[in-house]
């Protein structure tokens, strides 16, 4: 997943063990910078790489997470051309992560990539590192949003896969035809 020689920070390689000790489904990664809702895959393997849409298997299931969160944000779904120089109106407050700009060795690949969990990023608001005295209307801004999201955890596969006795079965893989990405069951 990461490239040769990339050096790995031990918080985040706790924070990779952790995702995979724990069955997580869903989680985001909040930003500042803009305001938009990017969904995996964030790198693209494309010589051009800049600029170049990169799907998922499951591109259906992220553009509605991304949507869920964007919709119930009032900026990101604010219509108006005047936010952040109004780049993503367009598209609905979201954009394949690879089709803004690619980079590698994102959590939101890794997640998707080498656990159950799917993550989007959300870029929370115009300002990189905004002023203490914007943080109150920058969490009230995205408060339902980030509420509305996580009741997405509810969409999707779940369940439980037992044996004939009645006891979960650990790492079962589950197949959907037609999206080439498997999921596991947990312990």
């Amino acid at each position: 997943f990461f490239s040769s020689g990339f050096q790995v920070a031990p918080e985040t390689k706790a924070v990779m063990k952790w995702l995979r000790s724990i069955p997580f489904v869903l989680s985001a990664s909040l930003h500042g910078g803009e305001l938009v809702v990017t969904y995996p895959y964030d790198y693209s393997r494309h010589p051009a790489e800049e600029k170049m849409f990169s799907p998922t298997p499951d591109e259906k299931v992220f553009k509605m997470l991304a949507k869920a969160y964007a919709d119930a944000h009032p900026v990101i779904s604010d219509r108006s051309e005047l936010r952040c120089g109004g780049n993503f109106v367009k598209r609905g407050g979201i954009i394949n992560g690879a089709e803004w700009y690619s980079f590698t060795g994102g959590m939101a690949d890794f997640n998707y990539l080498h656990t159950n969990c799917f993550e989007v990023t959300v870029e929370v608001g115009c300002e990189k590192f905004p002023l203490a005295e914007e943080l109150y209307t920058i969490w009230h801004e995205n408060r339902g949003a980030l509420l509305n999201y996580m009741e997405m955890v509810h969409r999707g596969i779940k369940g439980i896969v037992s044996d004939k006795f009645g006891n979960p079965i650990k790492n079962a893989r589950i197949s959907v035809r037609g999206i080439r990405h498997d999921i596991t069951t947990g312990n």
